[in-house]
């Protein structure tokens, strides 16, 4: 069969790819129109991935691809006054940044119209972490965005049918064909959702390390130059940030149990480095948009928003306003509350001892990540649900000293056959 161009068909394409050919702008626009419009297989989609995973793309074929992904549908216009900014990490074990960091930015004056994902093989998804939260709708019309953004600053929502709706497809078959990896797709997927926002300013935080989907830095840096590269010729100001992925960011990995770490975070508490990241990250886009002065100045405002009380103020209006009740969302954001009268409490628990006196050497983010998915908290094909209360909670820190029989790891959810060990 053939598609928009009526000059080649869709397994012609897959085997121009395949045997490592160039695709012109046209040729990739027949593939998205293809993805988005239905008319194309999964089978056939998968197969173009692997063929692009196999032979990669240059960069003229990933502007390309990232511009028609981008304009597969509707685009974000935003009033010339607004500062519209956003973050976008590549993926991590315990990495819930999203969820303090967008309310702070919306407390800073900012605009954050954030457009996040579910689960990718490992990693976690920002979309599925609040919807551990009960009520909570990540499925929000342009319209609506629109209005939360002017009423609250800021909201965190998936792709929909109209809003980049070739990502919404590919990103699913991604993960189920494991092409995840593919730097092409990484880059096409990422800018597409920043560029449909109608950004004005992006950072990226590209992680390496062994949880990581780039072990080495070297590989990172050049992820994330191609980033910048293909942001900024799609007219989004953007910038990188590069940061260690080998142990969880905080405490907890899981989903209902990170979005309990935020919210501790969001009230001053919580780990010192994900305040670390937060206020980091913040404190670079702040700069970049030019809301302040220096990249200090700009921290400092990140984390007076966190600590005064602020930020949380905007993350209840955000909840509220996508469809989290007042009386949870209060809860929630309460100074004091059990966090799971609103969200699912696993019905088995598994504290970890330590068996024998030691220092805790090392903590394996890519180990635990990798249990807590077969356990139920990620998915391994696309559209399957996921176990929102399936998560660990980790009582340690590297260079700790410990006595046999302390705790190490609180895990949510039976694990009687898994057997979790601290280097001593």
């Amino acid at each position: 069969m053939s598609f928009k161009d009526n000059t080649i068909s869709f397994p012609e394409l897959i085997k121009l790819k395949r045997d490592g050919g160039q695709l012109s702008p046209a040729e990739i626009g027949t593939f998205v129109h293809g993805v988005t419009s239905g008319d194309i297989q999964n089978s056939q989609i998968g197969a173009m991935l692997m063929a692009i995973w196999q032979k990669g793309m240059t960069g003229e074929e990933t502007v390309a691809l990232t511009r028609e992904m981008m304009n597969s549908g509707e685009t974000f216009k935003w009033p010339k006054e607004w500062l519209v900014v956003d973050k976008h990490s590549t993926g991590g074990v315990g990495d819930k940044v999203s969820l303090p960091l967008a309310p702070a930015l919306a407390a800073c004056g900012c605009k954050v119209p954030m457009i996040s994902g579910r689960g990718l093989a490992h990693t976690g998804g920002t979309l599925d972490k609040l919807e551990s939260i009960r009520g909570f709708n990540v499925n929000q019309s342009v319209e609506q965005v629109k209005q939360i953004l002017e009423d609250v600053g800021c909201c965190i929502v998936g792709p929909t049918e109209n809003l980049v709706p070739a990502d919404r497809v590919l990103y699913a078959i991604r993960d189920a064909t494991s092409t995840v990896d593919s730097h092409p797709l990484i880059i096409s997927s990422i800018i597409s959702k920043k560029g449909a926002e109608g950004l004005s300013t992006l950072v990226l935080d590209v992680k390496f390390g062994r949880a990581a989907l780039y072990k080495d830095v070297d590989s990172a840096r050049r992820l994330a130059q191609s980033l910048i590269t293909v942001g900024n010729k799609l007219g989004v100001k953007t910038g990188a940030v590069l940061s260690r992925m080998d142990s969880p960011i905080g405490q907890s990995v899981g989903n209902a149990v990170e979005v309990c770490e935020a919210l501790e975070c969001l009230k001053g508490r919580g780990s010192d480095d994900l305040k670390e990241l937060v206020t980091n990250l913040g404190g670079h886009l702040l700069c970049m948009c030019g809301h302040s002065c220096t990249l200090e100045s700009g921290k400092k405002e990140i984390a007076l928003k966190l600590e005064n009380g602020e930020a949380l103020k905007r993350f209840e209006a955000m909840l509220m306003a996508q469809g989290v009740s007042a009386d949870v969302a209060h809860s929630l954001c309460s100074n004091e509350t059990d966090y799971f009268k609103h969200m699912k409490r696993a019905a088995h628990q598994t504290e970890l001892e330590v068996p024998d006196n030691g220092a805790v050497l090392d903590i394996d983010g890519l180990a635990l990540a990798e249990v807590l998915h077969k356990l139920g908290a990620g998915r391994t094909k696309s559209g399957e649900e996921i176990d929102h209360s399936v998560g660990a909670e980790i009582l340690v820190k590297i260079g700790q000293q410990i006595q046999k029989g302390n705790l190490t790891q609180t895990s949510w959810k039976l694990l009687d056959s898994v057997q979790t060990s601290v280097r001593a």
